[in-house]
């Protein structure tokens, strides 16, 4: 299956062009717009945007690196399919980090990380009731997560689970648009933001590993029983 780009214009201002193609494609893969397994064609990208294929060529190299494209031989670039036993690797990998950096950086937690937490979630709120903003679900739950991961001072952790957590963003969003218990999303962190404020780094860890775990799991089932339904 190749994916089928608008022959309208859609043209990029020249500053970072590969940076820019990067976001859009990005945002396409995350929102289903591109479908695991379609195919990536250079030219096809380029003339939509009206570039020319260096950036393009630039732009999928960066998503391979962040797991959301692959590089498949003569077919040259697609969109990334993982298994549901490789997603659940995914939040089992997020579980087991997040735990680690929630416990170091409790010790070290302050009032106002706890207000900058406590002000994006408010905000993560009020989108979760709106379906126009599923684009931005993504990066306010990373926010949330990485305020209150920042106190435990290993920025080199932090930008990988960056990096994990945007390879995750298409299956949380899943999550998410399936279930429609967007109530429940929110105060999943709300609880985990009020064991926070306890300070007590165990409680904190344990909270974390199980929000994550729960939502891998049910991803994993979930994408197992539509892929199943899909090739019935």
């Amino acid at each position: 299956m190749e994916a089928v780009f608008q022959r309208k214009s859609s043209a990029i201002p020249r500053q970072s062009l590969a940076a820019a193609v990067v976001e859009r494609l990005r945002e396409r893969i995350l929102s289903g717009d591109l479908q695991e397994g379609e195919q990536l064609r250079q030219e096809a990208i380029a003339t939509e945007f009206e570039i020319s294929r260096i950036p393009v060529r630039e732009a999928l190299s960066h998503l391979a690196g962040e797991g959301l494209v692959k590089i498949v031989g003569n077919r040259g670039a697609v969109v990334a399919a993982l298994s549901p036993d490789e997603i659940m690797q995914l939040f089992e990998t997020r579980a087991v980090l997040e735990r680690y950096m929630l416990r170091e950086a409790i010790p070290n937690i302050t009032g106002e990380d706890l207000q900058r937490a406590e002000d994006i979630l408010v905000r993560y709120e009020e989108l979760l009731e709106h379906d126009s903003e599923v684009k931005s679900w993504g990066r306010w739950n990373w926010s949330f997560h990485s305020a209150l991961y920042a106190a435990a001072n290993r920025p080199v952790m932090l930008s990988f689970l960056k990096t994990l957590n945007m390879q995750c963003d298409r299956y949380t969003r899943l999550h998410l648009i399936v279930t429609r218990d967007l109530h429940q999303a929110g105060k999943a962190h709300r609880d985990l933001l009020d064991v926070c404020r306890k300070r007590d780094p165990d409680a904190a860890a344990d909270a974390v590993w199980r929000h994550i775990m729960d939502t891998g799991e049910y991803l994993r089932e979930l994408i197992l029983r539509r892929r199943q339904h899909r090739s019935a």
